[in-house]
């Protein structure tokens, strides 16, 4: 007997985990693995956060807060962004979510229906599509390169022959650290605006810049979908904490959605959350690792035989071109694991057109373990190239 299931589960797996999966195996066997393939900090919470949560843990009933999350956090994430950007925001657009995973899923929810066509960049991050489509919502892939930073551009929107219902935009991207050049940005918002596109913005990389600053789509626009995370530069991946600048229009619906689906956000995750915002010192010591570990694959990459990769402006991951190499970044990758020991991501996750020819190294590690990945990958090269 074969009984029903839904063809909604029927996406991609974001291989990243497959790889984290083959890696851990691999540990269990005694094998010493370097980890560079996800996009999780090595360090943990600030000691300030944790500190506030060890304390409240026995001594706060920690029960449901409202959907939208705790007025504290709100009101400091609106502080946030007149320190930051000098924009003034309004603590009661904030929606706080469990992760930015949530908020992606309530933004799908609430700005599209079932066979609504919406515009993702390709490589990007593989889990927009993969919601969207669960979604019955209608994936357009649009093929982006160093000539547009590796994102949509106003050019892009103009040359399709029907409007889309929303575009998804992130500066910071994943997974080649591209930025959007604030001219640029500016103008596609404004089309998006002037166009009746919905723009969502994927800002959780935000923080981690190098040389360029970022520009937040709320201070451009009112109708845009704002999401950012604690998971990156907060370094709280696994407490499963993020938030968005909501749009009016869409408050009650994502406030409704959000009841129903998760009830409201983790309690202490999001106390831990407001105690990191005065934790700056330790927060920018560990963009400071990120920055001396792209140095040092600025240098070593092409001295180990991978010369041909995007120049992160932020982030924290490199993009690195394997096609040299006569195999599939999928078999790169699965070699690379087993007979170097260092865990990376294949291209295929990020990119269906051309991913077969890239993979990502993560650079969200210690200095040492940066080095040590360099010196296990360049040993590997030297054995594969040898004649």
């Amino acid at each position: 007997m074969t009984l029903k299931s839904s063809s909604r589960g029927a996406v991609p797996p974001f291989i990243v985990m497959d790889v984290m999966r083959d890696a851990a195996a691999l540990e269990a066997q005694g094998r010493s693995i370097i980890h560079v393939e996800v996009g999780q900090p090595s360090t943990g919470m600030s000691k300030a956060a944790a500190h506030k949560i060890a304390a409240m843990i026995g001594h706060d009933k920690l029960g449901y807060t409202v959907a939208d999350g705790i007025v504290a956090l709100r009101e400091r994430i609106a502080r946030h962004y007149h320190e930051t950007y000098a924009v003034d925001v309004d603590p009661g657009r904030i929606f706080i979510t469990t992760g930015s995973s949530a908020a992606f899923t309530l933004s799908f929810l609430s700005a599209f229906d079932a066979g609504d066509r919406v515009i993702v960049a390709s490589p990007g991050y593989p889990s927009y599509r993969h919601i969207l489509s669960a979604f019955g919502i209608k994936v357009e892939l649009v093929s982006v390169d160093a000539a547009t930073r590796f994102n949509i551009s106003v050019d892009h929107l103009k040359s399709m022959a029907q409007k889309p219902a929303g575009v998804i935009v992130a500066s910071p991207a994943n997974p080649t650290g591209s930025m959007i050049e604030p001219g640029v940005f500016r103008e596609l918002v404004n089309y998006c605006h002037d166009n009746q596109i919905r723009l969502i913005s994927d800002e959780i990389y935000h923080g981690i810049t190098f040389g360029m600053d970022a520009v937040t789509a709320r201070e451009l626009s009112l109708s845009a979908i704002v999401i950012n995370s604690f998971s990156k530069y907060f370094s709280m991946t696994g407490w499963r904490i993020g938030w968005m600048i909501v749009p009016d229009d869409l408050y009650r619906s994502i406030e409704c959605l959000a009841q129903n689906l998760f009830i409201s956000p983790p309690t202490l995750a999001q106390h831990g959350a407001l105690a990191a915002f005065d934790c700056k010192d330790e927060l920018e010591a560990n963009v400071a690792v990120y920055a001396r570990n792209r140095a040092t694959l600025l240098r070593r990459l092409p001295e180990i035989g991978l010369p041909t990769f995007s120049p992160p402006d932020g982030a924290f991951y490199f993009y690195i071109n394997v096609a040299h190499l006569g195999m599939g970044s999928p078999e790169v990758c699965r070699r690379i694991l087993n007979e170097a020991g260092v865990a990376v991501t294949p291209g295929l996750d990020f990119d269906p057109f051309h991913g077969r020819e890239w993979m990502r190294i993560s650079t969200a590690v210690s200095e040492a373990e940066m080095a040590h990945a360099c010196d296990r990958i360049g040993a590997w090269m030297k054995k594969f190239t040898a004649p």
